[in-house]
């Protein structure tokens, strides 16, 4: 089987072990990758990156130039990319830019056209409702109705594409698995001493971007609570501290409310750090919370909103036998799923008392590290992943 995947995800090396997993685990499988030339991520990192060809036996990512450096939906391919398709000669084509690519809709037109017979699959993360006006409703109804196959990040995705008419095939999974060499369990004395944790304290931890929606202020307010309970009762059972692994804007207002609720002195600041480091970081976690919360804020030329799509850092805490707390948004109780505590988006008072499970109950805490291991590598590492989609490749036929 030959598959072709495009997207401008794999220009960072690290993400493509879901696809090099496919070839390892079945001889008779080829992918090759298809890149943007030249993409600028924007955000933090605002580098043009200028991508570079790679071949590793039937693994390849091949660079083609494109049209669209910044934007995903607009992301489409040059004349080259006509010659690689004739060539290759590919049974999958999948796209992994969401139902209203423009670069999808263009593939589906050259499968056609140089009559490759391969089956057409996209990926999309998008789970809200949205409703979707000309041109842009003639471009998603083409991109559906020649849809053979759709790998969707998570279930309310699903559902919102079969309320746009889409009939066919669904399998619901993850872009991107967790690499459990990187991400395993491993103690870390250095880096506990060097930020003063000492090995009574309970760390509570958070992974991600400081912004609104991923619900800081929430877990602030909760262990400001704990705080609060702590002094009414006169004794702290156990000692706690934040560790905070990001950076963002909203963190002028997330220290001001820490001072207002006297728990700036148990909080450790730590700026983003490389992916490799991570891990680290992660292992010093008695918990990892992941609070979003569903906004209506965001706007799009076709949506309005965000809430959690799924929660990468779940099943890398998870990997690294670290118990998890998530809040209801989006996709992190199915992640979850029995195998960590879930809490209602946006309720300080649930998030505390499922802090205070874990701090207090050593029997659950070590359950739930136990049972959210064995699952992360059963079900999300880059080679059970790269299964599931060579199984639902093989399905299409």
């Amino acid at each position: 089987m030959k598959v072709l995947v495009a997207s401008h995800t794999y220009i960072v090396d690290l993400n493509c072990e879901k696809l090099r997993s496919l070839t390892k685990i079945d001889p008779n499988v080829e992918v090759t990758v298809v890149v943007p030339k030249r993409w600028t991520p924007g955000g933090v990192q605002s580098r043009k990156i200028e991508t570079q060809p790679r071949e590793e036996g039937r693994f390849r990512v091949v660079p083609i130039s494109n049209f669209s450096e910044n934007n995903q939906g607009l992301l489409s391919f040059g004349a080259d990319i006509i010659s690689l398709l004739r060539d290759f000669r590919p049974d999958i084509i999948q796209m992994e830019q969401g139902s209203k690519s423009v670069g999808y809709a263009e593939l589906i037109t050259l499968n056609r056209m140089l009559r490759l017979k391969a089956k057409n699959v996209f990926f999309t993360w998008w789970n809200l409702p949205y409703e979707v006006k000309f041109p842009l409703s003639l471009l998603e109804g083409y991109n559906l109705r020649h849809t053979d196959g759709l790998v969707v990040g998570n279930q309310d995705g699903a559902d919102v594409l079969r309320d746009h008419g889409y009939e066919g095939p669904i399998c619901v999974m993850p872009q991107l698995g967790v690499d459990e060499c990187l991400f395993r369990p491993a103690e870390q004395p250095e880096l506990m001493a060097q930020h003063g944790i000492s090995p009574d304290d309970f760390v509570v931890g958070f992974v991600g971007r400081f912004v609104e929606e991923k619900g800081l202020l929430t877990l602030f307010k909760a262990l400001g609570q704990l705080r609060a309970d702590s002094a009414k009762a006169g004794v702290e059972k156990r000692v706690w501290k934040l560790l905070l692994l990001g950076r963002g804007e909203l963190k002028e207002r997330l220290a001001e409310l820490a001072a207002e609720l006297e728990i700036s002195d148990r909080i450790i600041w730590i700026e983003s750090v490389p992916h490799a480091d991570v891990p680290r970081y992660i292992n010093l976690m008695d918990t990892l919370i992941l609070p979003s919360e569903t906004t209506y804020k965001f706007k799009t030329l076709s949506a309005v909103g965000w809430k959690e799509q799924f929660g990468h850092v779940i099943i890398e805490a998870m990997a690294c036998k670290v118990p998890v707390i998530g809040s209801d948004s989006g996709e992190i109780p199915h992640v979850i799923k029995e195998d960590g505590l879930v809490f209602p988006e946006g309720d300080a008072a649930a998030l505390a008392e499922q802090i205070a499970s874990l701090m207090y109950q050593p029997e659950q805490h070590g359950v739930l590290a136990e049972r959210g291991y064995q699952r992360a590598m059963r079900e999300y590492t880059n080679d059970a992943l790269a299964k599931r989609q060579l199984e639902f490749y093989t399905s299409l036929y």
